[in-house]
């Protein structure tokens, strides 16, 4: 019979079990705290929110609207690859920079032709381009104003190329918009090497980057985006329509992280897809975190067991408190210089504040923002109220849905076998938009930064000191002894 000693049995504490000591603070305001982390070893957000890839929490629609207040979504895996990759490229979608967003004409085109394009498609303009897509000039709709001759030729009324301002591919939005303002111009066309027209950035552009500057984008103005993959079955089939679809990081996406099928996994996507910004979890443990890392990760996703929706714990008896599991695993990754992602267990804006000062880079997030707008969750009504359908991935509904969808005898014995659930469906208070919940919890990190004279988020780490506290103590933690408004 095995025997333990019970003073050999550490203590493990979540979120609620602690609270960070205040001190003295030089931060006058919370718009001097910069929230801005490292996602991965190379993507960098300036919200450090991941919205978790749940069937009931993100799909395109929350990931642009992620990515649009600075933070990124990553995208399920529970539906066919062809629709995953749709999804990616809906969110990739060019909002500015390139892309097919300009229309062209032919220089031999009449302006009655170029008239009518312009009002097929709304626009002002037209790039005027040759059989071989060189740019030769702009069309606009001021040099057809008082025309009367409709049928002379587009080259007649354009302006020539050697009198626009042009500039490579892979300008930036920062460069272009110096470029726009130097020039006083509005439009302004991305050129190859050869004269090919492969790109336009207007003003309008960015006006619309303005509007959203902590946006999370890549060099060409597009929305970051992550995506999902299994472990075992077509997950590198899966890998490889995602990346084409222009993914900025594939997350490998397992409930424990720290199995050989995953370890493998991590290895032979790295193998396959070098450039790719690559995450994989979920570990509760060093060891699992230093594995991951071996294996080729770029970030590691740490919790088991701490979801709203998840019953792993209750049902296996298996888990690490997630702020313990935080503190050890990240520990051991920022020694290799590799982000943590602390994902599950977050209720409150404190809750991130704790796991930021723990030692993580980033939270992912899903209970919170099954309830938002842009979740692709049911919309309910209960005794008058708003609420959102949610659930945990390894619950019966998602596992029966996983079971329909999935074609790798793999997978299928795998989801055969878990005839116990190890998750619950159920509803979640409606909370708004996305970026109206987001205001809410950054604004709860950047007071709580400023609580400890954090200005950035390794100050935060540095200056963190936390004291364990009793069920008394979150209790007066809360709201008490007030009767509630309803």
């Amino acid at each position: 019979m095995i025997q333990f000693d019970q003073a050999e049995i550490p203590i493990a504490l979540t979120y609620d079990d602690v609270l960070l000591v205040p001190r003295r603070s030089r931060v006058t305001s919370r718009l001097e705290v910069d929230t801005s982390c490292q996602l991965t070893r190379k993507i960098r957000l300036s919200v450090p929110i991941l919205a978790a890839n749940m069937d009931t929490v993100c799909e395109a629609r929350l990931a642009r609207a992620m990515a649009r207040e600075g933070g990124i979504g990553v995208i399920h895996r529970f539906m066919p690859i062809e629709q995953e990759a749709a999804e990616v490229r809906h969110v990739k979608r060019p909002e500015v920079g390139t892309g097919p967003r300009f229309h062209t004409i032919a220089p031999n085109r009449t302006l009655s032709e170029a008239n009518t394009l312009m009002g097929r498609y709304n626009v002002h303009s037209l790039l005027v381009v040759d059989e071989s897509g060189r740019l030769m000039g702009i069309l606009t709709s001021r040099d057809l104003l008082f025309v009367e001759e409709h049928q002379r030729r587009v080259a007649e009324l354009m302006t020539g190329k050697d009198n626009l301002v042009t500039a490579p591919p892979g300008t930036t939005l920062d460069e272009a918009r110096r470029i726009l303002h130097e020039h006083r111009i509005e439009k302004l066309p991305l050129v190859d090497g050869e004269g090919r027209l492969q790109g336009l950035i207007t003003s309008r552009d960015a006006l619309r980057v303005a509007e959203h500057p902590r946006a999370a984008r890549d060099t060409q103005g597009q929305l970051l985006v992550a995506a999902a993959i299994g472990a075992v079955g077509d997950y590198l089939e899966r890998a490889a329509a995602l990346v084409e679809a222009g993914v900025d990081a594939l997350v490998v996406d397992i409930a424990h992280g720290h199995s050989d099928h995953a370890i493998r996994a991590t290895e032979r996507v790295r193998e396959r897809f070098p450039e790719v910004q690559l995450v994989a979890g979920n570990v509760a443990t060093p060891e699992g975190t230093r594995d991951l890392i071996a294996a080729g990760a770029d970030a590691v996703k740490v919790g088991v067991g701490p979801g709203a929706a998840c019953s792993t714990r209750i049902v296996t008896g298996v888990g690490v408190p997630q702020l313990t599991a935080v503190i050890e695993c990240s520990r051991v990754a920022r020694e290799a210089g590799v982000p943590v992602i602390a994902d599950g267990g977050i209720r409150y804006a404190g809750d991130i504040t704790k796991a930021l000062a723990a030692g993580a880079d980033s939270v992912m997030i899903g209970s919170l923002l099954a309830g938002t707008e842009e979740s692709p969750g049911e919309t309910v009504l209960r005794h008058g109220a708003r609420y959102k359908v949610f659930r945990g991935m390894a619950s019966v509904g998602a596992a029966e849905v996983r079971r329909q969808l999935e074609r790798s005898a793999d997978v299928l014995d795998e989801l055969a076998a878990a005839v116990v659930p190890e998750g619950v469906e159920a509803v979640v208070v409606f909370r708004g938009t996305v970026a109206q919940l987001l205001h809410q919890l950054v604004g709860g990190l950047r007071s709580g930064m400023s609580y400890l004279d954090a200005p950035d988020l390794d100050t935060l780490r540095s200056h963190a000191r936390f004291v364990r506290i009793s069920e008394s103590g979150w209790r007066e933690s809360k709201p008490h002894d007030i009767q509630l408004k309803e």
